[in-house]
């Protein structure tokens, strides 16, 4: 396991000569994470965040300000996806934070060069950072698995297998999206609980999760292992993901081999890459297991993950609907949690994912699973927060919701904090909920 690197880049009295930058909530100069952004006609290419502008990693490359592993990464990086630059691993990736923390502080003498390589973000549209090669989504967040099977199985909520192995399933890499992508309503086959037989429409109970999506930098050779102690030297960074859902699918067809069109039709990832070099001074100790609980088979057990492989990142879910945005009504926060109701940490879901000689691959995303905490307002879906439709949710116009209807808008937002350093965070990750296309 990596040890955790504080550098000069996360010093909290750093600022930048991009003003925009100092106070940011999400893109201050402690951040600078990774994406692919176009302009106008111009092809895709690499850029890091500083504020409200986008420093062009393109035009970076080609300026001779640098040298070595970050020039080499910046040179990777001047293409229309990262996986180039990510299967580069993490040192170049380091080198290259390193110069442009640098180029981009306050009083840096190569600003007058630089400034010609800054875009605004309100002039770009955002693209996937790397080309997903696979998706895989856990189900690590034990509060959410509890409050889902205490609906269906109130005495035996949790399943036996659920303490000893992270669970997974394979899903749909081609439906993967950046932020801003329309949620197409999907239809599928369902069975109301009083039908005698399954129809085929729009479905009604189309939900949201809440979850984090892990980039992978590297990955390992088919029939071989990675060990979790170097299992995050594989993990690029992080990113928001939602899981979007299809309730009324998933009820019908999950029996026996789990979820299919219920969780393929479309999955929504903030396109901004937050690097595990960015994160540093948010590592935090895994929180200690209930008494009890069995300890993790040899191969998911590392001592420096329990010390520091937890993050200290604060979850929440916002909605706004039509009638509340036509109103200029502010959207309506659904759930907020920490991301330590985690019960499995990254590296072991990257660790137990190889075990089998699994190969994992450059862009590969994996997504945590929905992260809920134990009390209401923290749950990270609408079917934990109504149960099931029981109980609705009031909208400050008096509408009500129990999954989410045709024009609704739905935003998830994450933010790192710690004593002593610069909170940084996600950007947007949102969709707007459009019609079936019957």
């Amino acid at each position: 396991m990596p040890s955790i690197l504080i550098d000069e880049t996360h010093d909290p009295a750093r600022e930048s000569w991009v003003e925009s930058a100092n106070g940011h909530g999400d893109f201050p100069i402690q951040n600078l994470p990774l994406g692919v952004f176009s302009r106008g006609g111009d092809a895709p290419r690499g850029g890091v965040a500083i504020g409200d502008m986008i420093l062009d990693l393109g035009k970076l490359a080609l300026s001779g300000l640098l040298k070595g592993p970050a020039a080499d990464a910046a040179e990777a990086a001047a293409a229309p996806s990262l996986n180039a630059m990510l299967a580069l691993g993490a040192e170049p990736r380091r080198a290259l934070r390193r110069c442009i923390s640098a180029l981009l502080a306050k009083d840096a003498p190569e600003r007058a060069q630089v400034e010609p390589m800054l875009v605004p973000m309100a002039e770009v549209q955002m693209h996937l950072p790397a080309h997903v090669s696979d998706y895989t989504d856990f189900y690590v967040g034990i509060h959410h698995a509890t409050n889902i099977g205490s609906l269906f199985r109130p005495d035996n909520p949790l399943l036996p297998n659920y303490k000893h192995v992270p669970i997974g399933y394979h899903g749909r890499a081609s439906t993967i999206r950046p932020t801003g992508a329309e949620v197409i309503r999907p239809q599928g086959q369902t069975k109301a609980p009083t039908a005698d037989a399954p129809s085929f429409g729009p479905i009604a109970k189309l939900d949201y999760e809440l979850e984090l999506g892990v980039w992978m930098a590297t990955g390992n050779d088919l029939g071989t292992r990675i060990p979790i102690g170097e299992a995050l030297d594989h993990v690029a960074g992080l990113t928001l993901l939602n899981d979007w859902s299809a309730r009324d699918i998933q009820a019908w067809e999950y029996q026996p081999l789990g979820p299919f069109l219920a969780k393929n039709f479309l999955t929504t990832v903030s396109p901004w890459l937050i690097t595990l070099e960015a994160l540093a001074p948010f590592r935090r100790a895994q929180p200690p297991r209930p008494e009890g609980d069995p300890q993790p088979l040899p191969y998911l057990w590392d001592e420096a993950d329990l010390r520091e492989g937890a993050f200290s990142l604060d979850l929440e879910v916002y909605l706004s609907s039509a009638a509340m945005r036509e109103k200029h009504i502010a959207p309506m926060r659904l759930s907020h949690g920490p991301a330590s109701n985690m019960y499995w940490t990254i590296a072991q879901m990257v660790a137990h994912h190889a075990s089998n000689g699994c190969q994992m691959q450059t862009g590969d995303l994996l997504g945590s699973g929905t992260i809920s905490g134990p009390e209401h307002g923290s749950q990270g879906s609408l079917m934990e927060i109504t149960r099931n439709g029981k109980d609705a949710v009031e909208l400050p116009t008096g509408e009500t919701r129990t999954f989410l209807e045709d024009g609704d808008e739905l935003s998830l937002a994450g933010r790192f904090t710690a004593d002593g350093a610069v909170s940084i965070g996600f950007g947007q990750c949102t969709g707007v909920v459009a019609p079936a296309k019957v």
